[in-house]
C-alpha cells in the first residue's frame, strides 16, 4: 500500500512543504511589512535630503553672492587704497617741490639781505664821506670868508688911514 507513484507525493511531504509555504509567506508578509516600514523611512529620508539639498543650495547661493559682495568691496577699497597712496605720493612730492621753492626763496632773501646790508654800509661810507665834504667846504668857506674879512677890513683900514693921513 505503499505505493508511491513518481508523480505523486506523500501526504507528509506535502503538508510539511504546505507548512513551510505558510511560513514562507508569513516570513515574506513580514518582510514586506519591515520593506514598506524602511521604503518609508528611506522616502522620508530622501524627502528630508532633497530639502536640505534645497536649502544648501539657496545658503551655497547666498555665501557666493555674500562673497562677491565682499570681493567688490576689497577690489573697491583696494583701489581706494591705491589712490589715497597715489595722492599721498602727489602731495608729497608737491610738498618737497613747495619746500624746494621756499629753500630757493629763503636763499636768495638771504643774498638780498646781505645785498642790502651791503648797500646800507656803502651807504652810511657815503653818508659820512659826504658830512666829512660838507664840513670841509663849510671850513673852506669859513677860512675863506674870514680872509675875505680881513682882507676887506686892512684895506679898510688902510684906505682910512690913507684918508686921514690926507
Amino acid at each position: 500500500m505503499v505505493l508511491q507513484d513518481e508523480n505523486f507525493v506523500s501526504k507528509e511531504e506535502f503538508q510539511a512543504v504546505e507548512k513551510k509555504l505558510v511560513e514562507e509567506k508569513a516570513a515574506h508578509a513580514k518582510t514586506k511589512v519591515l520593506l514598506a516600514k524602511e521604503e518609508e523611512k528611506l522616502q522620508f529620508a530622501l524627502g528630508e535630503v532633497e530639502v536640505l539639498s534645497k536649502q544648501l543650495e539657496k545658503e551655497k547661493l547666498a555665501f557666493e553672492k555674500a562673497l562677491s559682495t565682499v570681493k567688490n568691496k576689497v577690489l573697491q577699497e583696494s583701489s581706494k587704497k591705491d589712490q589715497l597712496i597715489t595722492k599721498c605720493n602727489e602731495i608729497e612730492s608737491h610738498i618737497i617741490k613747495q619746500e624746494d621753492i621756499l629753500n630757493g626763496k629763503e636763499n636768495e632773501i638771504k643774498e638780498l639781505q646781505q645785498v642790502i646790508s651791503q648797500q646800507k654800509q656803502i651807504f652810511r661810507n657815503h653818508m659820512s664821506d659826504f658830512r666829512i665834504q660838507k664840513q670841509q667846504e663849510n671850513y673852506m668857506a669859513q677860512v675863506l670868508d674870514q680872509k675875505h674879512k680881513r682882507a676887506s677890513g686892512t684895506r679898510q683900514s688902510r684906505s682910512h688911514q690913507h684918508l686921514r693921513e690926507k
